[in-house]
């Protein structure tokens, strides 16, 4: 009778592994939680993409909400959502601070070149510590840091008017106020 029982094991564990796996089809990247929602930055000390002797450090992005935006040249959705990057940055509503993910320098550079450049600083991460101690899942994801440095909101994938929209923008309007109340710039 147990032998009989040991058969059916490899079959329960398929059918409940497939339940889930199926589960899983239906989850939205965009929603994942992150971890590091009300809390500061990660400490990082990372170079310029553009200037490899200027450091960056969390530090350098306190002061202001800001956009942390992660992105990279091999990054198909990031070329989607880069004419809108530029578009907010024209607007100059909030700066958008860049995080080059496992990249390579003269690439980035280029596309930044001949794309335009959307960012107000823009951090070079070439072996993704940055990337990793954020719990990134890949690019682009984006974070609203407050003017504390505290991170406030996640988002991954590409951003584009509807996500700025809807989303965003209501957001860094808030943190804006919470900021200009507390006596920030």
């Amino acid at each position: 009778m147990k032998k009989r029982l040991v058969l059916f094991l490899p079959l329960v564990v398929f059918l409940v592994m497939g339940i889930f796996l199926y589960k899983g089809l239906f989850l939205n990247p965009e929603k994942l939680d992150s971890a590091l929602e009300g809390k500061p930055v990660p400490a990082f000390q990372l170079e310029s993409l553009e200037d490899s002797g200027k450091i960056i450090t969390n530090e350098s992005l306190k002061g202001k909400v800001a956009l942390l935006n992660v992105w990279a040249t091999w990054c198909p959705s990031c070329k989607y959502e880069h004419p809108y990057l530029m578009r907010f940055a024209r607007q100059n509503l909030v700066p958008i601070y860049g995080i080059n993910y496992r990249d390579e320098r003269r690439l980035a550079i280029r596309e930044l070149q001949r794309e335009g450049d959307p960012y107000t600083k823009n951090i070079f991460d070439h072996d993704g510590r940055l990337g990793l101690d954020l719990g990134v899942y890949g690019a682009p994801e984006s974070y609203l840091i407050d003017h504390n440095g505290i991170i406030r909101f996640r988002y991954a994938g590409p951003i584009d008017m509807r996500v700025w929209n809807d989303t965003l923008y209501p957001m860094i309007q808030e943190l804006q106020a919470e900021a200009k109340a507390e006596g920030a710039s």
